[in-house]
């Protein structure tokens, strides 16, 4: 029995088949004018529930779910982040969407990225949320990588895969990522924490994990993107009391990006979207009008 659909007024729901596999989409507004939103871990497409009525004023608003997250598929493989993003350009296509603009948040936000590096003309401009940019610096992030400590559980042999099954975890994750623990309600965090009661799920969210670690990390911090420069006219809006990232990590893009700048939220956690609606709205409303 599929998990209910969280309702949000104006929205509605599609699968769309593409490389194999069906992804979830999510939907309002009408027009040529398209704003797609990517959501992070270990959320979905409701993540953007406040965003959504307010974009869909002015815009057709499209949020995927990522492979492995809320209702998309699960597969084994392909937890890649440059896989993930040839995932969300598949499901343009399918959209008829040529070009658009662009908004993600944690993973969404760093498959944003990698999207506008390879694939500029297909993105008119890109909001990242609390998510760090592809040149970091390592002696300046090295201090700060105490900060993914619960990568390490999510990894770990069992232990993550229980965690995300249970939502123990997954509640845990949410609830240290905000620096307003009120912004959360119960049946908000089931919404978030059942998507992974699933075995194929809390399985993906293992793997998403274990990919960046053993794969991705190194080749990131050894420069993998310093040679493709950021054509896409791109804002990083990041709250300052994120858990998870640090805001002291983003300098040194200049060199890398056409037209890039960076708004700090103070007093805000992680999960921006969910903490800061009202912010992000702003934010997104002016950059994308």
């Amino acid at each position: 029995m599929e998990r209910p659909m969280p309702d949000v007024e104006g929205v509605s729901h599609r699968r769309v088949s593409a490389r194999g596999m069906t992804f979830h989409v999510a939907e309002a507004g009408a027009g040529d004018d398209v704003v797609v939103l990517l959501h992070g871990f270990p959320q979905h497409w409701y993540e953007w529930r406040h965003l959504i009525p307010v974009l869909a004023a002015d815009h057709r608003v499209v949020a995927i779910d990522l492979r492995g997250h809320g209702w998309s598929d699960a597969p084994e493989r392909g937890y890649a982040k440059e896989e993930m993003a040839g995932d969300v350009l598949a499901v343009m296509d399918e959209l008829g969407l040529e070009r658009v603009k662009l908004a993600g948040h944690d993973w969404g936000g760093w498959i944003g990225f990698l999207l506008c590096l390879s694939a500029p003309e297909r993105f008119e401009r890109f909001l990242a949320l609390n998510v760090v940019h592809p040149w970091p610096r390592f002696l300046t992030a090295l201090p700060h990588l105490w900060r993914f400590w619960y990568q390490q559980v999510i990894m770990a042999p069992g232990l993550g895969y229980l965690g995300l099954r249970t939502g123990r975890f997954t509640r845990l994750l949410l609830r240290l990522g905000v620096h307003d623990r009120s912004v959360w309600d119960r049946t908000t965090l089931d919404h978030f924490t059942g998507a992974f009661a699933e075995p194929a799920r809390a399985r993906a969210g293992v793997r998403l994990y274990r990919t960046f670690t053993l794969h991705e990390f190194i080749p990131v911090v050894r420069g993998r993107y310093k040679r493709r420069r950021l054509t896409v006219p791109t804002r990083m809006v990041f709250g300052t009391r994120d858990a998870y990232l640090s805001h002291k990590v983003l300098g040194g893009y200049q060199a890398y990006a056409d037209d890039l700048d960076i708004a700090l939220v103070p007093d805000c956690g992680h999960f921006i979207a969910d903490e800061r609606p009202g912010v992000v709205a702003g934010h997104a409303k002016a950059f994308f009008a």
